[in-house]
């Protein structure tokens, strides 16, 4: 998937689009990352766990911890945290312009820093449908670990390859899952929001809890 990084005051950003992959796929995809994340990237993923597992209904501050190497070599046993929109910063939901959003906060490299309130940075993935599929937006957000442009386009090129393999293995996953009745073993949350930017509220997932 050939893509533009964009890099300004905020953090970096790319735009992307995929056929044959639904909205609602990748809604159910973030409740249910260790089902497919060695799949999301073969080359740079190791096996997903969750300390803190997404609720059906609702995935909203769980934390998982995803092992992984990107292109500079530097493996990073990430702590990750699914963000409530009303808890992140005006700033960083200004960029919401698509239908679904997923914000993720990098608490850290060990448990310890699960309950810090100062994230390394955030990850802000939205999507919307298309005619073919989906399109989406990309952003890399710095906070207590800053990321210059360098470091910007590094994450950029892990996640585009990410993106990418959603329209690889993403449908057939889901596909095979269906079998499974949605609850504790199969959650899902509507990701759909209303309004933008800071306005941007989750229609569906429960506020502020």
């Amino acid at each position: 998937m050939d893509i533009t990084v964009e890099h300004d005051a905020l953090g970096t950003h790319f735009d992307w689009q995929l056929d044959g992959v639904t909205p609602r796929m990748i809604d159910w995809f973030w409740s249910n990352m260790e089902k497919g994340f060695v799949l999301w990237h073969p080359a740079q993923h190791e096996s997903l766990e969750w300390p803190v597992p997404p609720k059906d209904g609702n995935p909203l501050g769980a934390i998982h911890n995803a092992p992984q190497t990107w292109d500079d070599g530097v493996r990073q046993d990430l702590y990750i945290r699914f963000e409530r929109l009303e808890d992140v910063a005006p700033e960083i939901r200004d960029v919401i312009t698509h239908d679904h959003v997923m914000v993720v906060a990098g608490l850290g490299l060990s448990r310890e820093e699960l309950e810090r309130d100062d994230p390394l940075g955030y990850r802000v993935h939205q999507w919307s449908a298309s005619d073919s599929g989906v399109v989406g937006r990309s952003s890399g957000i710095g906070r207590r670990k800053p990321e210059d442009e360098t470091a910007g386009k590094v994450w950029a090129a892990h996640a585009a390859e990410e993106i990418a393999n959603w329209e690889v293995f993403l449908p057939t996953l889901y596909r095979l899952w269906r079998v499974v009745d949605e609850g504790p073993r199969n959650p899902y949350a509507d990701l759909s929001v209303e309004g933008r930017g800071r306005e941007a509220s989750y229609r569906f997932v429960p506020q502020g809890s």
